[in-house]
């Protein structure tokens, strides 16, 4: 009689982790998960998706993810000076995809010259504009990262608009200058605006003023004090009074319209552009419902899990597609600030900091990697706790 042979299982782990901004990319981060895995589970099978929702990373996910092809634009940097810019072209050879990161993002200003009151989305507009003078009609634009707030003015005068005070004179770059707003002019606006299909990776569903708006909730991080919040937010809502009234269009409370200091709501306003959850776009290009169905768990991450996460950001996205197949999802962070648990009502089942004892942030950035790697091994000595002990399915159940 011969042997009967039973096939092992193989434990399939699936990584999805966004960048850790400004320290750790997301490939990088995906490659720590694994080694951390494989130090607890040797045998696992790891399926590493890389991921974004609309910022820092978005582009190489998206090229890649297609066979596409990347790109270089000189391009107007967020305080004015001339920068390099990458965005791509997809395997389709038809659709454009750009970072706004990539040209107004916040690593591009060092810390001690953060001011949301003079930084502009000019390099933005330029980079739309190269697409279109590539002869491409359709574009995916992330919106994350962004170190403005002048409610994507400077995309639009990049493209062809104009913003005038009560004499006439083109106002300057920069939020702040929004309060003296008297005349917008769109005789010039580029009329390939209106064959282009523009859709926008956003990762937040704020408004554009008050209380969760853009002002408010995005500018301190970007440098703003509550004086300048409170300047800023003000600026805004006399920007949206004049833009709806030329465009004949009310976008000031569209959720989104608040991503990026406002740009979110200067594309509504300015272009046909339709506003959809970055990650959902980067989690369909790459085919992730597929790939995660049969997984006994995820590891998903990125730079800071706090209460802006559970609007919609890259870990709560991956959560929404793993929890249709009852997938658990454990998401592993550079640092847990206010608000973390608030994912745990998203999908999520339980977050973790990489930080295994006290540290500045310094350190940490500099360490990533290792600490992502051994913030992985340990959620895996415990997950293997409930494997040895009652099998794959307990973490499914």
């Amino acid at each position: 009689m011969m042997p009967v042979i039973f096939r092992e299982i193989v434990l399939r782990i699936v990584i999805a982790p966004d960048s850790y901004k400004g320290s750790v990319s997301a490939p990088e981060v995906a490659n720590a998960m694994a080694r951390g895995i494989h130090s607890v589970f040797p045998s696992a099978e790891v399926c590493k998706v890389p991921i974004a929702d609309g910022g820092e990373g978005t582009v190489e996910a998206l090229v890649m993810a297609t066979g596409g092809r990347l790109r270089m634009s000189e391009v107007t940097g967020p305080l004015g000076d001339r920068i390099m810019a990458q965005w791509g072209i997809l395997g389709d050879t038809r659709t454009a995809v750009i970072e706004m990161a990539a040209a107004s993002g916040l690593p591009l200003v060092p810390t001690e010259f953060r001011n949301p009151r003079i930084t502009t989305t000019l390099g933005t507009g330029e980079l739309i504009r190269a697409a279109l003078d590539a002869g491409l009609r359709r574009i995916i634009l992330g919106i994350g990262g962004s170190a403005t707030n002048d409610g994507g003015v400077g995309m639009a005068r990049a493209l062809g608009a104009h913003f005038l005070d009560a004499q006439g004179n083109e106002l300057p770059e920069g939020g702040a200058a929004l309060a003296n707003l008297a005349k917008i002019d769109l005789g010039n606006l580029d009329s390939r605006l209106h064959e282009l299909e523009l859709i926008v990776a956003c990762d937040v569903d704020n408004p554009l003023c008050g209380p969760r708006g853009a002002s408010a909730v995005f500018g301190p991080q970007k440098g703003a004090t509550p004086s300048v919040i409170a300047q800023l937010d003000a600026a805004l809502a006399h920007f949206a009074e004049y833009a709806q009234r030329v465009t004949g269009r009310d976008r000031a409370n569209v959720a989104g319209a608040g991503a990026a200091g406002g740009l979110g709501a200067g594309l509504l306003f300015f272009t046909s552009a339709e506003l959809k959850p970055g990650v959902d776009i980067v989690l369909e290009a790459v085919g992730f419902a597929n790939v995660v169905q049969r997984a006994a768990f995820v590891l998903t991450g990125e730079g800071r899990t706090d209460f802006q996460t559970a609007y919609g950001k890259a870990p709560v996205g991956v959560a929404k597609v793993a929890k249709q197949f009852g997938v658990p999802v454990f998401c592993i962070s550079g640092g847990l600030g206010d608000g973390a648990n608030d994912v745990l009502a998203k999908g999520i089942d339980a977050v973790m900091s990489i930080c295994d004892c006290p540290m500045t942030l310094e350190d940490c950035m500099k360490n990533g990697p290792a600490l992502i790697e051994a913030a992985a091994a340990r959620l895996c000595q415990i997950a293997r706790s409930f494997i040895d002990t009652c099998g794959t399915r307990t973490l499914r159940e």
